[in-house]
């Protein structure tokens, strides 16, 4: 079964954008950038909100890829290939490579795309958008880059919910930079495995 994996970077206090609406302090430098062209190839689909959505438009505009290197060009080659479904109350469509508005609820998308053929991974983007598939239990994997910088506040990384959620740590690596990549599988309890 395709797993669900939630991949963002975040500040060291926790926040995945900052009070004054900013996240220039998370910008990977070129082996960070790796990693994370390494990591979108195993995924098969990404569910975007609308706010994440807009920030990777930036990755389509022509305007932009003039001035990006080799890295960059390969970033957006995967990232334009990949199917995308958006989640948005505002919405009505969408002007993307290979995206489209999510026509199902959160929960029946991604069961879904659970069924269709493949291995690869359901990547889930954006803050809010994880907060309502963790509150439903939809996330297998967490996936997070902890840049060494505090903000004091802004949009957490992790939903603030009243529930506890188990983690096995996979994995780990830490970059020139001091920000540290964790990789990590929710742990089920076996009431709820299959």
């Amino acid at each position: 079964m395709k797993r669900v994996t939630y991949s963002m970077g975040m500040t060291a206090d926790g926040f995945v954008v900052g009070p004054d609406g900013r996240f220039d302090w998370g910008a990977p430098d070129a082996e960070e950038f790796r990693a994370s062209i390494d990591e979108v190839r195993g995924v098969d689909v990404h569910l975007l909100g609308r706010r994440l959505h807009e920030t990777m438009v930036y990755w389509e505009d022509p305007v932009q890829a003039a001035t990006w290197g080799d890295a960059e060009r390969e970033w957006a080659a995967l990232w334009n290939a990949l199917p995308k479904v958006v989640f948005s109350r505002t919405l009505t469509s969408v002007d993307a490579s290979n995206t489209r508005l999510a026509t199902g609820t959160l929960r029946e998308e991604v069961e879904r795309l659970r069924a269709e053929p493949g291995d690869g991974e359901i990547a889930i983007g954006g803050a809010t958008l994880a907060a309502a598939a963790a509150g439903l239990g939809l996330i297998d994997e967490y996936r997070v880059r902890v840049s060494p910088v505090l903000v004091g506040g802004g949009i957490p990384f992790f939903a603030m919910a009243e529930r506890r959620v188990d983690l096995e740590l996979l994995g780990s690596r830490t970059f020139q930079t001091g920000a540290v990549a964790l990789h990590y599988l929710v742990r089920r309890p076996a009431s709820a495995r299959g």
